[in-house]
């Protein structure tokens, strides 16, 4: 089993990779591997909603996230990391997940997703909630933890003072390694995603 520890933040490693490596820590005590996935500190396009994607399953723009979704084919579970920014993820991460996720749902459906931030102050649960909309169009596992998914700092050796934090990041990765191992105890035992209904659109104009 692996999970991508996605670094959304432009500082490879600041607050939110420190964060994030208190995850993966946790995640091998459990036997689940994890491997670290920083998008860089360049521009990212958003998504233009050309559609190419959904015969393709990649983007025709080839960047850093045609390089992750062919780490999300075989992946088992993600989380997604990001620093505030206004009350929000980064826009590096943001326009990431919008091109990483459209027409590719099925690089992502029923495996355990988590979002995790890191802020100075406040903000953290804005840009929580931001992320979270991914997963539950997606058909995704959101996992939870003792309290929302933050660290506080403004460098890595401020969060290093935040315990409750990095508590809450172990106690994630804890349930995280838990959902995992259920899904692989159910697939061994024959109990397997739902059967979808064929998708009804429905468009409403006024």
């Amino acid at each position: 089993m692996k999970v991508i520890l996605v670094n959304g933040s432009p500082n490879k490693n600041g607050c939110t990779n420190r964060a994030l490596e208190e995850i993966s820590s946790t995640l091998k005590l459990h036997g689940v591997g994890s491997e670290m996935f920083w998008i860089g500190n360049k521009a990212i396009s958003g998504c233009i909603g050309c559609g190419a994607c959904f015969k393709t399953k990649k983007c025709f723009i080839d960047d850093k996230v045609n390089e992750f979704l062919e780490k999300a084919k075989d992946a088992d579970g993600f989380i997604f990391g990001t620093p505030v920014h206004y009350a929000g993820p980064t826009g590096f991460i943001k326009a990431f997940m919008d091109r990483a996720f459209y027409g590719k749902k099925n690089f992502f459906e029923y495996k355990p997703a988590a979002t995790i931030v890191s802020c100075r102050r406040g903000g953290a649960t804005a840009a929580f909630d931001d992320l979270n909309r991914f997963y539950t169009i997606s058909n995704m596992i959101v996992v939870g933890s003792q309290y929302w998914n933050q660290v506080h700092g403004t460098k890595k050796e401020e969060v290093e003072e935040d315990k409750e934090g990095l508590q809450t990041m172990r106690t994630l990765a804890n349930n995280m390694a838990w959902i995992l191992k259920c899904l692989e105890c159910a697939s061994k035992n024959g109990i397997n995603p739902p059967e979808k209904e064929e998708r009804i659109s429905t468009n409403f104009i006024r």
